[in-house]
């Protein structure tokens, strides 16, 4: 699903170089289940945003469902983007005066989806993370954990091919957090794609494999113990 390799990126190349990747060799299967962690000025946050296409490597080759990406220009990254990734933040980055359907449509509308179609997926979305009773409910009517499964369905709806979460439970107390983490076990059993970056051990758990960055290097991958997967409350978090 991903391969990089001599993956480079460096901020400022002509005045004080930064030097935030330094040659990322990397490979994430189709279906995997993969955590990221490092401690801050890792490399971790850039290489996530090299995968999302929000950014462009200085050097390197990134390829995304058989695709090469680092020659691509800005529009046809951001044909990647809607097509092909899915993406989740901490924030939600839901917006206020759209109810839980509305905003998870949204991507569709990008898409060119027609109307029908799109409230079809946008349910089923919902339904798949346990929130198809709360279709009308806007951000500020809903919890956090419940915000955050809307945002899970919203990164879902396109088909993507990858998920990207940055730190998806860094705002939540630790029994939503949980929750959430069920929602993406779930999702990973269904054979998604998922690439997670965290900073807490018990969050990377979760994942099939961890990993480490530290100063813009690929210090160390390992294999997390998988977590057991409680049944998801749907609608309580």
């Amino acid at each position: 699903m991903i391969q990089v390799q001599e993956l480079t990126k460096v901020y400022r190349p002509e005045l004080n170089p930064v030097y935030a990747l330094r040659g990322i060799n990397a490979s994430i299967e189709p279906g995997e289940f993969v955590a990221v962690m490092g401690p801050s000025g890792s490399g971790k946050s850039t290489f996530m945003n090299l995968l999302g296409c929000l950014d462009t490597p200085t050097s390197g080759s990134y390829w995304l469902d058989g695709q090469e990406i680092s020659g691509l220009t800005g529009d046809e990254l951001a044909q990647i983007r809607n097509q092909k990734i899915g993406f989740i933040f901490q924030n939600f980055n839901l917006l206020p005066r759209m109810n839980a359907l509305r905003n998870v449509e949204l991507p569709m509308i990008y898409a060119g989806v027609t109307k029908n179609e799109r409230r079809q997926r946008a349910l089923e979305a919902l339904e798949r993370v346990g929130m198809q009773d709360r279709i009308h409910h806007r951000p500020a009517e809903l919890s956090g954990g419940q915000n955050q499964r809307v945002a899970i369905a919203r990164a879902l709806v396109n088909q993507p091919a990858i998920l990207l979460a940055d730190e998806p439970t860094g705002n939540l107390d630790s029994h939503t957090s949980e929750e959430i983490m069920n929602v993406f076990t779930s999702l990973h059993q269904e054979h998604t794609t998922i690439v997670l970056v965290t900073h807490e051990r018990d969050i990377a758990q979760y994942s099939g494999r961890i990993l480490r960055f530290r100063d813009g290097l690929l210090e160390q991958e390992e294999a997390a113990v998988e977590a057991q997967t409680p049944e998801i409350q749907e609608g309580k978090s």
